[in-house]
Protein backbone atom coordinates (compact mmCIF):
# COMPACT_ATOMS: atom_id res chain seq x y z
CA UNK A 1 0.00 0.00 0.00
CA UNK A 2 1.36 3.63 -1.20
CA UNK A 3 1.79 6.27 1.45
CA UNK A 4 -0.99 8.47 -0.15
CA UNK A 5 -3.72 5.58 0.22
CA UNK A 6 -2.44 5.20 3.87
CA UNK A 7 -3.04 8.56 4.80
CA UNK A 8 -6.43 8.22 2.43
CA UNK A 9 -7.43 5.69 4.39
CA UNK A 10 -6.53 7.43 7.93
CA UNK A 11 -8.52 10.81 6.54
CA UNK A 12 -11.34 7.99 5.54
CA UNK A 13 -11.58 6.32 9.02
CA UNK A 14 -11.57 10.31 10.80
CA UNK A 15 -14.14 11.86 8.44
CA UNK A 16 -16.35 8.23 8.09
CA UNK A 17 -16.05 8.29 4.56
CA UNK A 18 -14.24 6.90 1.27
CA UNK A 19 -11.49 9.58 0.10
CA UNK A 20 -10.40 9.93 -3.55
CA UNK A 21 -7.12 8.34 -4.44
CA UNK A 22 -7.42 8.80 -8.28
CA UNK A 23 -8.20 11.93 -10.28
CA UNK A 24 -9.60 10.10 -13.32
CA UNK A 25 -11.58 6.95 -13.94
CA UNK A 26 -8.64 4.17 -15.16
CA UNK A 27 -11.39 1.58 -16.61
CA UNK A 28 -13.24 1.43 -19.24
CA UNK A 29 -17.48 1.75 -18.56
CA UNK A 30 -19.43 0.44 -21.72
CA UNK A 31 -22.84 2.44 -22.47
CA UNK A 32 -24.13 -1.19 -22.17
CA UNK A 33 -22.80 -3.38 -19.80
CA UNK A 34 -23.59 -6.79 -18.64
CA UNK A 35 -24.36 -6.81 -15.21
CA UNK A 36 -23.87 -10.28 -13.79
CA UNK A 37 -24.99 -11.16 -10.36
CA UNK A 38 -23.95 -15.04 -9.65
CA UNK A 39 -25.09 -17.33 -6.32
CA UNK A 40 -23.90 -20.75 -5.39
CA UNK A 41 -25.02 -23.55 -3.25
CA UNK A 42 -23.16 -23.52 0.05
CA UNK A 43 -20.25 -26.29 0.62
CA UNK A 44 -20.30 -27.00 -3.50
CA UNK A 45 -17.70 -25.68 -5.08
CA UNK A 46 -19.36 -25.23 -8.63
CA UNK A 47 -23.12 -25.54 -8.17
CA UNK A 48 -25.08 -22.58 -9.56
CA UNK A 49 -28.46 -21.45 -7.64
CA UNK A 50 -29.16 -18.33 -9.05
CA UNK A 51 -28.76 -15.41 -11.49
CA UNK A 52 -29.25 -11.73 -11.85
CA UNK A 53 -28.48 -10.41 -14.88
CA UNK A 54 -29.14 -7.81 -17.74
CA UNK A 55 -28.12 -4.53 -19.31
CA UNK A 56 -31.50 -2.21 -18.02
CA UNK A 57 -31.32 -1.24 -14.28
CA UNK A 58 -35.07 -1.36 -14.80
CA UNK A 59 -35.64 -4.77 -16.18
CA UNK A 60 -33.61 -7.64 -14.22
CA UNK A 61 -33.11 -10.73 -15.26
CA UNK A 62 -33.50 -14.07 -12.60
CA UNK A 63 -32.78 -17.58 -13.30
CA UNK A 64 -32.86 -19.89 -10.43
CA UNK A 65 -31.72 -24.07 -10.20
CA UNK A 66 -34.71 -25.20 -7.79
CA UNK A 67 -32.78 -27.76 -6.87
CA UNK A 68 -28.68 -26.96 -7.22
CA UNK A 69 -27.35 -31.10 -6.49
CA UNK A 70 -29.64 -32.32 -9.46
CA UNK A 71 -27.19 -32.29 -12.52
CA UNK A 72 -29.79 -31.98 -14.94
CA UNK A 73 -31.57 -28.61 -13.48
CA UNK A 74 -28.21 -27.36 -13.52
CA UNK A 75 -27.34 -27.72 -16.80
CA UNK A 76 -31.21 -26.72 -18.30
CA UNK A 77 -30.26 -23.67 -16.00
CA UNK A 78 -26.72 -23.30 -17.83
CA UNK A 79 -28.61 -24.06 -20.99
CA UNK A 80 -31.08 -21.04 -20.34
CA UNK A 81 -28.53 -18.66 -19.28
CA UNK A 82 -26.79 -19.65 -22.63
CA UNK A 83 -29.69 -18.50 -24.45
CA UNK A 84 -29.55 -14.91 -23.10
CA UNK A 85 -26.18 -14.23 -22.66
CA UNK A 86 -24.79 -15.52 -25.99
CA UNK A 87 -26.53 -13.34 -27.67
CA UNK A 88 -25.09 -10.22 -26.03
CA UNK A 89 -21.32 -11.58 -26.30
CA UNK A 90 -21.88 -12.06 -30.28
CA UNK A 91 -24.04 -9.01 -30.91
CA UNK A 92 -20.58 -6.51 -30.78
CA UNK A 93 -19.00 -8.82 -33.91
CA UNK A 94 -21.08 -7.48 -36.79
CA UNK A 95 -19.45 -3.58 -36.94
CA UNK A 96 -15.65 -4.16 -37.49
CA UNK A 97 -12.77 -2.09 -38.48
CA UNK A 98 -9.68 -2.94 -40.84
CA UNK A 99 -6.45 -3.28 -38.59
CA UNK A 100 -3.00 -2.56 -40.57
CA UNK A 101 -0.68 -4.15 -39.14
CA UNK A 102 3.40 -4.10 -39.66
CA UNK A 103 5.17 -6.95 -40.97
CA UNK A 104 1.65 -8.73 -40.75
CA UNK A 105 -1.50 -9.21 -42.22
CA UNK A 106 -4.30 -6.71 -41.54
CA UNK A 107 -7.31 -8.29 -39.64
CA UNK A 108 -11.18 -7.47 -38.63
CA UNK A 109 -11.55 -5.87 -35.20
CA UNK A 110 -14.78 -5.44 -33.26
CA UNK A 111 -15.62 -1.30 -32.98
CA UNK A 112 -16.60 -2.14 -29.59
CA UNK A 113 -16.78 -5.10 -27.02
CA UNK A 114 -18.77 -6.62 -24.60
CA UNK A 115 -18.39 -5.77 -20.63
CA UNK A 116 -19.46 -8.07 -17.64
CA UNK A 117 -19.46 -6.33 -14.60
CA UNK A 118 -19.45 -8.50 -11.33
CA UNK A 119 -19.90 -7.84 -7.89
CA UNK A 120 -16.47 -9.01 -6.11
CA UNK A 121 -13.09 -11.31 -7.20
CA UNK A 122 -15.02 -13.76 -5.57
CA UNK A 123 -17.98 -13.92 -8.60
CA UNK A 124 -15.12 -13.81 -11.05
CA UNK A 125 -13.59 -16.97 -9.67
CA UNK A 126 -16.91 -19.05 -9.60
CA UNK A 127 -17.58 -17.36 -13.12
CA UNK A 128 -14.44 -19.35 -13.86
CA UNK A 129 -15.13 -22.23 -12.66
CA UNK A 130 -18.86 -22.61 -14.03
CA UNK A 131 -16.88 -21.94 -17.16
CA UNK A 132 -14.50 -24.78 -16.93
CA UNK A 133 -17.39 -27.48 -15.87
CA UNK A 134 -19.41 -26.30 -18.96
CA UNK A 135 -16.55 -26.21 -21.59
CA UNK A 136 -15.98 -29.45 -22.23
CA UNK A 137 -19.45 -30.92 -22.56
CA UNK A 138 -20.85 -32.64 -25.06
CA UNK A 139 -24.07 -31.99 -26.76
CA UNK A 140 -24.17 -35.64 -27.90
CA UNK A 141 -23.30 -39.15 -26.86
CA UNK A 142 -23.47 -40.61 -22.92
CA UNK A 143 -24.81 -37.56 -20.53
CA UNK A 144 -25.47 -34.87 -23.58
CA UNK A 145 -26.37 -31.56 -22.42
CA UNK A 146 -28.55 -28.71 -24.10
CA UNK A 147 -26.89 -26.83 -27.02
CA UNK A 148 -24.62 -23.61 -25.99
CA UNK A 149 -23.58 -24.89 -22.74
CA UNK A 150 -20.31 -25.63 -24.30
CA UNK A 151 -19.98 -22.80 -26.34
CA UNK A 152 -20.82 -20.53 -23.12
CA UNK A 153 -18.66 -22.21 -21.11
CA UNK A 154 -16.02 -20.86 -23.49
CA UNK A 155 -17.09 -17.69 -23.32
CA UNK A 156 -16.92 -17.73 -19.40
CA UNK A 157 -13.34 -18.45 -19.05
CA UNK A 158 -12.49 -16.38 -21.67
CA UNK A 159 -14.09 -13.43 -19.34
CA UNK A 160 -12.52 -14.44 -16.54
CA UNK A 161 -9.38 -15.06 -17.80
CA UNK A 162 -9.78 -11.55 -19.16
CA UNK A 163 -10.28 -10.38 -15.43
CA UNK A 164 -6.96 -11.13 -14.20
CA UNK A 165 -5.08 -9.26 -17.42
CA UNK A 166 -4.03 -5.60 -15.83
CA UNK A 167 -5.74 -2.93 -17.94
CA UNK A 168 -8.45 -4.95 -19.52
CA UNK A 169 -11.74 -3.75 -18.81
CA UNK A 170 -13.95 -6.54 -20.85
CA UNK A 171 -15.00 -7.87 -17.22
CA UNK A 172 -14.52 -6.02 -14.30
CA UNK A 173 -14.78 -6.51 -10.58
CA UNK A 174 -16.53 -3.59 -8.83
CA UNK A 175 -15.28 -3.84 -5.88
CA UNK A 176 -11.80 -3.84 -7.09
CA UNK A 177 -12.51 -0.73 -9.63
CA UNK A 178 -14.03 1.22 -6.77
CA UNK A 179 -10.94 0.33 -4.21
CA UNK A 180 -8.68 1.71 -7.36
CA UNK A 181 -10.16 5.10 -7.13
CA UNK A 182 -11.56 5.60 -2.87
CA UNK A 183 -9.76 4.34 0.05
CA UNK A 184 -12.39 3.09 2.33
CA UNK A 185 -11.04 3.33 6.12
CA UNK A 186 -11.92 -0.67 6.42
CA UNK A 187 -9.45 -3.85 5.75
CA UNK A 188 -9.00 -5.35 2.10
CA UNK A 189 -11.15 -8.25 3.11
CA UNK A 190 -13.99 -5.63 3.89
CA UNK A 191 -13.49 -3.78 0.82
CA UNK A 192 -14.38 -6.90 -1.05
CA UNK A 193 -18.30 -6.31 0.36
CA UNK A 194 -19.93 -4.27 -2.31
CA UNK A 195 -22.44 -2.92 -0.01
CA UNK A 196 -19.90 -2.24 2.92
CA UNK A 197 -17.66 -0.37 0.51
CA UNK A 198 -20.57 0.95 -1.08
CA UNK A 199 -21.58 2.64 2.17
CA UNK A 200 -18.03 4.27 2.63
CA UNK A 201 -17.95 5.85 -0.55
CA UNK A 202 -21.36 7.20 -0.62
CA UNK A 203 -21.23 8.37 3.20
CA UNK A 204 -24.28 5.96 4.57
CA UNK A 205 -23.46 4.13 8.25
CA UNK A 206 -21.48 1.17 7.75
CA UNK A 207 -23.28 -0.38 10.46
CA UNK A 208 -26.08 -1.00 7.94
CA UNK A 209 -24.52 -1.70 5.28
CA UNK A 210 -23.19 -4.79 7.22
CA UNK A 211 -26.53 -6.37 8.20
CA UNK A 212 -27.14 -8.95 5.82
CA UNK A 213 -30.87 -8.85 6.43
CA UNK A 214 -30.75 -5.29 5.07
CA UNK A 215 -28.18 -5.47 2.42
CA UNK A 216 -27.22 -9.70 2.20
CA UNK A 217 -24.01 -10.60 0.93
CA UNK A 218 -23.12 -10.02 -3.12
CA UNK A 219 -22.20 -13.48 -3.53
CA UNK A 220 -21.23 -15.87 -4.89
CA UNK A 221 -22.46 -17.82 -1.14
CA UNK A 222 -25.21 -16.47 0.10
CA UNK A 223 -25.93 -15.70 3.99
CA UNK A 224 -25.29 -18.70 6.42
CA UNK A 225 -28.80 -17.43 8.52
CA UNK A 226 -30.45 -17.36 5.09
CA UNK A 227 -29.50 -20.77 4.03
CA UNK A 228 -30.17 -22.60 7.24
CA UNK A 229 -33.79 -20.44 8.01
CA UNK A 230 -34.87 -19.57 4.34
CA UNK A 231 -33.17 -21.85 1.72
CA UNK A 232 -32.94 -24.89 3.12
CA UNK A 233 -36.66 -25.41 4.00
CA UNK A 234 -37.75 -23.95 0.81
CA UNK A 235 -35.59 -26.20 -1.16
CA UNK A 236 -36.53 -29.38 1.30
CA UNK A 237 -40.48 -28.44 0.74
CA UNK A 238 -39.89 -28.47 -3.02
CA UNK A 239 -41.80 -24.65 -4.19
CA UNK A 240 -39.75 -23.37 -6.56
CA UNK A 241 -41.97 -20.37 -6.58
CA UNK A 242 -41.10 -19.68 -2.65
CA UNK A 243 -37.28 -20.32 -3.95
CA UNK A 244 -37.39 -18.03 -6.61
CA UNK A 245 -38.82 -15.64 -4.70
CA UNK A 246 -36.40 -15.88 -1.72
CA UNK A 247 -33.54 -15.33 -3.72
CA UNK A 248 -34.62 -12.71 -5.40
CA UNK A 249 -34.84 -10.79 -2.41
CA UNK A 250 -30.88 -11.78 -2.05
CA UNK A 251 -30.07 -10.53 -5.52
CA UNK A 252 -32.15 -6.94 -5.71
CA UNK A 253 -29.97 -5.13 -3.40
CA UNK A 254 -26.48 -6.04 -4.78
CA UNK A 255 -28.20 -5.34 -7.83
CA UNK A 256 -29.06 -1.74 -7.53
CA UNK A 257 -25.38 -1.41 -5.74
CA UNK A 258 -23.86 -2.22 -8.77
CA UNK A 259 -25.46 -0.08 -10.93
CA UNK A 260 -24.94 3.30 -8.36
CA UNK A 261 -21.21 1.79 -8.29
CA UNK A 262 -21.29 2.00 -12.12
CA UNK A 263 -22.62 5.70 -11.59
CA UNK A 264 -19.93 6.98 -9.26
CA UNK A 265 -17.22 5.78 -12.06
CA UNK A 266 -18.83 6.62 -14.82
CA UNK A 267 -18.89 10.09 -13.47
CA UNK A 268 -14.99 10.64 -13.10
CA UNK A 269 -13.55 11.48 -16.78
CA UNK A 270 -11.62 8.65 -18.25
CA UNK A 271 -8.06 8.52 -18.33
CA UNK A 272 -5.95 9.69 -21.78
CA UNK A 273 -4.66 5.70 -22.00
CA UNK A 274 -8.01 4.06 -21.17
CA UNK A 275 -9.04 3.95 -25.20
CA UNK A 276 -5.75 2.68 -26.14
CA UNK A 277 -6.58 -0.13 -23.48
CA UNK A 278 -9.93 -0.66 -24.82
CA UNK A 279 -8.80 -1.17 -28.45
CA UNK A 280 -6.88 -3.92 -26.91
CA UNK A 281 -9.61 -5.66 -24.86
CA UNK A 282 -11.63 -5.47 -28.69
CA UNK A 283 -8.49 -7.17 -30.57
CA UNK A 284 -8.64 -9.56 -28.10
CA UNK A 285 -12.33 -10.07 -27.93
CA UNK A 286 -12.35 -10.42 -31.81
CA UNK A 287 -9.69 -13.03 -32.04
CA UNK A 288 -11.64 -15.30 -29.21
CA UNK A 289 -14.76 -14.81 -31.60
CA UNK A 290 -12.49 -15.69 -34.68
CA UNK A 291 -11.10 -18.75 -32.83
CA UNK A 292 -14.57 -19.73 -32.16
CA UNK A 293 -15.95 -19.47 -35.51
CA UNK A 294 -13.19 -21.05 -37.13
CA UNK A 295 -13.57 -24.53 -34.72
CA UNK A 296 -11.06 -24.23 -32.27
CA UNK A 297 -10.47 -26.60 -29.39
CA UNK A 298 -12.00 -25.49 -25.81
CA UNK A 299 -9.18 -24.00 -23.63
CA UNK A 300 -6.68 -26.02 -21.66
CA UNK A 301 -7.14 -27.07 -18.48
CA UNK A 302 -3.59 -26.45 -17.86
CA UNK A 303 -1.19 -24.37 -19.41
CA UNK A 304 1.92 -26.45 -21.18
CA UNK A 305 5.62 -25.07 -19.58
CA UNK A 306 5.70 -22.54 -23.13
CA UNK A 307 2.32 -21.49 -22.76
CA UNK A 308 2.57 -20.87 -19.38
CA UNK A 309 5.87 -18.60 -19.54
CA UNK A 310 4.39 -16.89 -22.54
CA UNK A 311 1.14 -15.76 -20.58
CA UNK A 312 3.34 -15.26 -17.54
CA UNK A 313 5.31 -12.59 -19.69
CA UNK A 314 2.71 -10.92 -20.91
CA UNK A 315 0.58 -10.56 -17.65
CA UNK A 316 4.30 -8.83 -16.91
CA UNK A 317 4.80 -6.45 -19.51
CA UNK A 318 1.08 -5.69 -19.35
CA UNK A 319 1.08 -5.01 -15.21
CA UNK A 320 4.21 -2.88 -16.41
CA UNK A 321 2.57 -1.18 -18.96
CA UNK A 322 -0.82 -0.52 -17.03
CA UNK A 323 1.19 1.27 -13.58
CA UNK A 324 2.90 3.37 -16.10
CA UNK A 325 -0.30 4.58 -17.85
CA UNK A 326 -1.96 5.74 -14.47
CA UNK A 327 0.97 7.22 -13.31
CA UNK A 328 1.01 9.26 -16.69
CA UNK A 329 -2.77 9.92 -16.58
CA UNK A 330 -3.10 10.92 -12.86
CA UNK A 331 -1.30 13.18 -11.08
CA UNK A 332 -2.26 11.81 -7.37
CA UNK A 333 -0.94 8.54 -8.61
CA UNK A 334 2.12 10.54 -9.93
CA UNK A 335 2.46 12.06 -6.45
CA UNK A 336 2.73 8.45 -5.14
CA UNK A 337 6.39 7.80 -7.22
CA UNK A 338 7.44 11.48 -6.51
CA UNK A 339 7.18 10.72 -2.29
CA UNK A 340 9.03 7.39 -3.23
CA UNK A 341 11.83 9.33 -4.87
CA UNK A 342 10.80 8.00 -8.37
CA UNK A 343 9.66 11.27 -9.78
CA UNK A 344 10.15 14.63 -9.17
CA UNK A 345 7.82 17.90 -10.42
CA UNK A 346 8.86 21.31 -10.82
CA UNK A 347 9.33 24.41 -12.76
CA UNK A 348 12.36 24.93 -15.72
CA UNK A 349 14.32 27.70 -14.86
CA UNK A 350 16.86 27.60 -17.31
CA UNK A 351 17.06 25.62 -20.92
CA UNK A 352 20.30 25.19 -23.32
CA UNK A 353 18.31 23.85 -27.01
CA UNK A 354 21.16 24.01 -28.90
CA UNK A 355 23.08 22.15 -27.06
CA UNK A 356 25.07 18.94 -28.57
CA UNK A 357 27.50 16.06 -27.50
CA UNK A 358 29.90 14.57 -29.72
CA UNK A 359 32.22 15.82 -32.68
CA UNK A 360 31.88 15.01 -36.28
CA UNK A 361 29.75 12.37 -37.57
CA UNK A 362 28.73 11.30 -33.83
CA UNK A 363 27.47 15.07 -32.83
CA UNK A 364 23.95 14.87 -32.01
CA UNK A 365 21.63 17.19 -30.45
CA UNK A 366 21.18 16.85 -26.67
CA UNK A 367 19.17 19.88 -25.31
CA UNK A 368 20.17 20.85 -21.39
CA UNK A 369 16.77 21.63 -19.35
CA UNK A 370 17.40 22.97 -15.22
CA UNK A 371 14.22 22.30 -13.06
CA UNK A 372 13.89 23.45 -9.74
CA UNK A 373 12.09 21.23 -7.18
CA UNK A 374 10.77 21.24 -4.18
CA UNK A 375 10.82 17.24 -3.97
CA UNK A 376 13.61 15.07 -2.97
CA UNK A 377 15.79 13.46 -5.93
CA UNK A 378 17.21 9.91 -4.83
CA UNK A 379 18.20 9.15 -8.46
CA UNK A 380 21.84 8.80 -9.64
CA UNK A 381 23.22 11.09 -12.79
CA UNK A 382 22.42 8.88 -16.09
CA UNK A 383 19.04 7.64 -14.77
CA UNK A 384 16.63 7.51 -17.58
CA UNK A 385 13.35 9.62 -17.43
CA UNK A 386 10.47 10.51 -18.92
CA UNK A 387 7.35 12.73 -18.80
CA UNK A 388 3.80 12.72 -18.70
CA UNK A 389 3.58 16.21 -20.50
CA UNK A 390 5.33 14.69 -23.80
CA UNK A 391 4.99 11.51 -23.72
CA UNK A 392 7.59 9.63 -26.16
CA UNK A 393 10.34 11.77 -24.91
CA UNK A 394 13.46 10.77 -23.23
CA UNK A 395 15.87 12.23 -20.87
CA UNK A 396 18.94 11.65 -18.55
CA UNK A 397 19.67 13.28 -15.30
CA UNK A 398 22.69 14.71 -15.70
CA UNK A 399 22.66 15.99 -11.94
CA UNK A 400 21.00 17.10 -8.87
CA UNK A 401 21.26 19.11 -5.81
CA UNK A 402 20.28 22.36 -3.75
CA UNK A 403 16.93 21.96 -5.33
CA UNK A 404 18.09 22.09 -9.05
CA UNK A 405 18.31 19.11 -11.41
CA UNK A 406 19.73 19.49 -15.01
CA UNK A 407 18.25 16.91 -17.19
CA UNK A 408 19.77 16.25 -20.62
CA UNK A 409 16.48 15.53 -23.64
CA UNK A 410 18.23 12.04 -25.79
CA UNK A 411 14.96 11.85 -27.90
CA UNK A 412 11.43 13.29 -28.95
CA UNK A 413 12.88 16.23 -30.60
CA UNK A 414 12.39 15.54 -33.91
CA UNK A 415 15.08 14.67 -36.86
CA UNK A 416 16.38 18.49 -37.92
CA UNK A 417 19.39 19.92 -36.43
CA UNK A 418 17.10 21.86 -34.10
CA UNK A 419 14.54 21.10 -31.75
CA UNK A 420 11.02 20.68 -33.20
CA UNK A 421 9.00 23.50 -31.96
CA UNK A 422 7.43 22.73 -28.24
CA UNK A 423 9.86 19.74 -28.07
CA UNK A 424 11.86 21.40 -25.13
CA UNK A 425 10.28 22.44 -22.22
CA UNK A 426 9.99 26.40 -21.77
CA UNK A 427 11.24 28.83 -18.95
CA UNK A 428 8.61 28.87 -15.98
CA UNK A 429 6.72 25.77 -17.60
CA UNK A 430 5.97 23.55 -14.94
CA UNK A 431 7.42 19.60 -15.89
CA UNK A 432 7.37 15.91 -13.96
CA UNK A 433 9.67 13.33 -14.86
CA UNK A 434 10.05 10.48 -13.53
CA UNK A 435 11.55 6.82 -13.89
CA UNK A 436 8.65 5.09 -15.31
CA UNK A 437 8.43 5.36 -18.79
CA UNK A 438 6.52 3.51 -21.78
CA UNK A 439 9.40 2.78 -24.03
CA UNK A 440 7.93 -0.94 -24.04
CA UNK A 441 4.21 0.22 -24.53
CA UNK A 442 4.39 -0.41 -28.23
CA UNK A 443 5.33 -3.62 -28.23
CA UNK A 444 3.00 -4.45 -25.73
CA UNK A 445 0.43 -4.32 -28.00
CA UNK A 446 1.51 -7.15 -30.42
CA UNK A 447 0.28 -10.72 -30.38
CA UNK A 448 2.53 -13.26 -29.07
CA UNK A 449 3.55 -15.44 -31.55
CA UNK A 450 3.57 -18.48 -29.38
CA UNK A 451 0.25 -17.49 -27.24
CA UNK A 452 -2.51 -19.34 -27.36
CA UNK A 453 -5.72 -18.03 -29.10
CA UNK A 454 -8.03 -17.61 -25.96
CA UNK A 455 -4.83 -15.52 -24.09
CA UNK A 456 -3.37 -13.41 -26.52
CA UNK A 457 -4.17 -9.81 -26.19
CA UNK A 458 -4.06 -9.23 -30.57
CA UNK A 459 -5.27 -10.53 -33.48
CA UNK A 460 -6.42 -13.96 -34.41
CA UNK A 461 -3.22 -16.72 -34.35
CA UNK A 462 -3.20 -20.41 -35.75
CA UNK A 463 -3.87 -22.47 -32.67
CA UNK A 464 -0.96 -24.79 -31.74
CA UNK A 465 -2.42 -27.91 -28.69
CA UNK A 466 -0.21 -27.65 -26.01
CA UNK A 467 -2.13 -29.71 -23.25
CA UNK A 468 -3.90 -33.34 -23.89
CA UNK A 469 -7.03 -32.73 -21.73
CA UNK A 470 -7.78 -30.01 -24.36
CA UNK A 471 -6.73 -32.12 -27.41
CA UNK A 472 -8.08 -35.50 -25.79
CA UNK A 473 -11.67 -33.70 -24.66
CA UNK A 474 -11.96 -31.68 -28.52
CA UNK A 475 -10.91 -35.10 -30.22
Amino acid sequence: MSLLTSLAKLRALQEGRAQPIATVRHCHLSARPMVFIPLKLSGEAAAPLAAMFGTDRQAPQLLVVAQPRNRDLRFAFTAELAGLLLPYLESFLADTETVERKNADPYERALDAPQVLLPNRMGVAFTALLGRSTRFRRTDGPYPVPEGVPLLGRWLTYLAERAAYPGSSLTLAVTEELSRHWASGQSALEDANLAALMAWVEGRPSDEAEDPLVWPPAGPATDPGFDSEVLAPAIENGSAERITEALRTQLEPTWRLMWQAADLLRALPEGASVAQRWELDRGSYSGFATQLAEGGPPQARRDGAVAAASRLSRMERAQASYDVQRAYDDPLIMADHRLSGEAFAGEVVQTEPDHFEGEGRSRKLRPLVVVKTDDPVRLPPGSALGTPQRKGQGAELVEAGGGLVTLKITKGMGRGKAPAPGSVPEVGERVCYTTLTDDFQGAATLPEPEATPWTHGGPPLEYVPNDDDAREAWE
